[in-house]
């Protein structure tokens, strides 16, 4: 079998390993960084723990009406763990027998662990966003001014996120209103006394996160022209591939401390495999980031 190949439910029905297994299941799939970074991980584990010289992580090409099945079929076959991403994050969440607590307020779930009774579900993204933005800024989302851009999926997990953090207030700005209004009502009961509003900033000193795919693809305009807004005092873009946005580039070009999103990628990988195996994150972390060739993390203070 060729290295990371992207597989699919026949690979499923003869599947022929009895070692532990994980796996990535996304449509398309093809793209995904998972893999290789997950592997990466596991084969610095078994240098010093030779328990994990035979685990393995696998990508499935799954398309949505087949997600019940293909779980079904990866507990059958006794996958350790799974990770979603696009379009199951939200559709898993109704499928699993167990959901965490901290991923219930965002009605999605990328992370699955086995278990006795069926998928216990878990979202590790908002973990791999407030640990990159610590990480690569220097900066904790507790008592920060936050304004995201977008509304989707990827807006949900971090708001959600923001305030379990205990932001000081949370602003989202998007293009399209009944998109915002419905976050925004899905939001308020969260925040108790933590403001939320529709409203692009007034003054600066915030965190800008862009949660939309403006940026993803050549020729995207900028989500906001940070020219024409209050100064923020960060700028994260959880776009990381290419790994400067336009919207990064006017950050830095602005003389803004910015990041992109592989960190979080890094990050919220490491949660999985923390929840999968038992190992710390932050071991398995720095691994991960330097496999996707992120910088090392700044020295304390910086």
């Amino acid at each position: 079998m060729p290295p990371d190949p992207v597989l699919t439910l026949a690979d499923l029905e003869g599947w022929p390993r009895t070692s532990p297994s994980l796996a990535v299941l996304g449509h398309p799939i093809g793209h995904s960084l998972s893999p290789p970074m997950h592997n990466a991980a596991l084969a610095d584990l078994a240098r010093t723990e030779p328990r994990f010289a035979d685990w393995r992580y696998f990508r499935f090409d799954v398309e949505p009406e087949e997600l019940a099945r293909a779980l079904d079929l990866l507990r059958a076959r006794s996958f350790r763990g799974v990770n979603l991403t696009v379009p199951h994050k939200v559709i898993a969440f109704g499928l699993v027998a167990d959901v965490d607590a901290a991923a219930r307020p965002v009605g999605a779930v990328n992370t699955l662990l086995a278990a006795a009774d069926g998928w216990h579900g878990h979202n590790t993204d908002g973990y791999g966003l407030s640990t990159a933005l610590r990480e690569r800024l220097g900066r904790d989302l507790a008592g920060a001014d936050v304004v995201l851009l977008g509304a989707g999926g990827a807006a949900r997990g971090a708001a959600v996120e923001c305030l379990a953090r205990g932001c000081r207030s949370l602003a989202i700005v998007n293009r399209t209103r009944a998109n915002l209004e419905s976050l925004l009502s899905f939001l308020r009961p969260l925040a108790g006394a933590i403001p939320v509003s529709g409203s692009a900033p007034r003054s600066p000193g915030y965190i800008l996160v862009n949660a939309t795919s403006s940026g993803l693809h050549p020729g995207d305009s900028l989500p906001a022209d940070l020219a024409a807004l209050p100064r923020p005092a960060y700028v994260m873009d959880m776009i990381y591939n290419p790994p400067e946005t336009p919207l990064l580039a006017q950050a830095r070009a602005l003389g803004i401390p910015c990041c992109n999103g592989l960190a979080m990628l890094a990050h919220q990988g490491a949660k999985s495999l923390e929840i999968w195996t038992g190992v710390p994150a932050s071991r398995t972390a720095p691994v991960m980031t330097a496999f996707l060739g992120g910088p090392a993390a700044p020295a304390p203070g910086r």
